[in-house]
C-alpha cells in the first residue's frame, strides 16, 4: 500500500484550519476529505472509508469524542485510525479522548511537519496491518506463517498446530489484531481479563512467557515500562 493513496478525514468546525491542514495534506499526496461537525463527520466516515481520521474535540452538533464513541460502534471502520486533533491539552481531555477509542492524541497548534510526522506515523500502521487478512465466514486470522482459528482456539505455525488455553489465545488475538501497535498493560488486562477482574501483576508476563515457549521469542516484543507489541 502506498502513503498516497491514503485516505484521511479532517474534522474541525474552524474553515481556515481545515483550509491549512488539508492544503499540506494533500501536498503530500492523500485523499482528503472534510467535515464541520460530528454528525458530518460520522457520514462521511462510513461513506469514504478512511484510513485516519483527524478529530476535533470541541465542535457544534456533535463533540468529537462522542462521534469518536460512535464511529467506534461501526464494523466497517474497525481499522480506522483516529487521532484527536485539538487545542485542550489538559490530561483529563486526553483520557477522555483515548477512551473513547482514540489512537492518538495531538495538541494545536502544530507545526505542518510535525504534523505530518505524526500522521506517517500513525499510518504506517495500516501499511503494516495490510499483512494480516482475516476471513469472517471461516474465523480465520492469518500473518505470514502464523494462522489463528478463533472458532476453535488453535494456531498454526507453518505445519505445526496446536490448541492454546483460552487466555493465551485470545492475548495472542489482541497482539496480532494491531501488528507493530504496542498495547500495555492496562489495555491487555481491559481486553483479555476484563476491567472488573483482579488479576496479579505477573499474570501477563506469565502468558507472555508462554506464548514465546510456542511461538517463538522474535514474535512478541517487550517495551519495558510500556507493554508489548506482536512483528511478524
Amino acid at each position: 500500500m502506498n502513503d498516497k493513496k491514503l485516505k484521511i478525514l479532517l474534522v474541525d468546525d474552524e474553515s481556515d484550519i481545515l483550509e491549512f491542514i488539508s492544503y499540506n495534506l494533500e501536498k503530500e499526496g492523500y485523499i482528503v476529505y472534510t467535515a464541520n461537525n460530528g454528525a458530518d463527520a460520522i457520514e462521511l466516515a462510513e461513506k469514504h472509508q478512511p484510513n485516519l481520521i483527524l478529530l476535533d474535540v470541541m465542535m457544534p452538533e456533535m463533540d468529537g469524542i462522542t462521534a469518536c464513541e460512535e464511529i467506534r460502534k461501526i464494523p466497517t471502520l474497525g481499522s480506522t485510525l483516529i487521532a484527536f486533533l485539538t487545542a485542550r491539552g489538559e490530561d483529563y481531555s486526553q483520557i477522555a479522548g483515548f477512551e473513547a477509542g482514540a489512537d492518538d492524541y495531538i495538541t494545536k497548534p502544530v507545526r505542518p511537519k510535525v504534523l505530518l510526522s505524526r500522521v506517517k506515523a500513525l499510518l504506517k500502521r495500516t501499511i503494516e496491518s495490510s499483512a494480516v487478512s482475516y476471513s469472517e465466514s471461516q474465523g480465520v486470522l492469518n500473518i505470514g506463517n502464523l494462522s489463528i482459528d478463533k472458532e476453535r482456539y488453535l494456531i498454526r505455525i507453518g505445519d505445526n498446530e496446536m490448541v492454546l488455553p483460552r487466555k493465551e489465545f485470545e492475548l495472542l488475538s489482541l497482539l496480532v489484531s494491531k501488528p507493530s501497535k504496542v498495547f500495555t498493560r492496562e489495555e491487555i488486562y481491559s481486553s483479555v481479563w476484563g476491567e472488573n477482574v483482579v488479576v496479579g501483576d505477573r499474570t501477563i508476563d506469565v502468558h507472555i512467557r508462554k506464548l514465546r515457549e510456542k511461538i517463538g521469542n522474535e514474535h512478541i516484543k517487550t517495551l519495558k515500562g510500556v507493554g508489548y507489541k506482536f512483528v511478524e
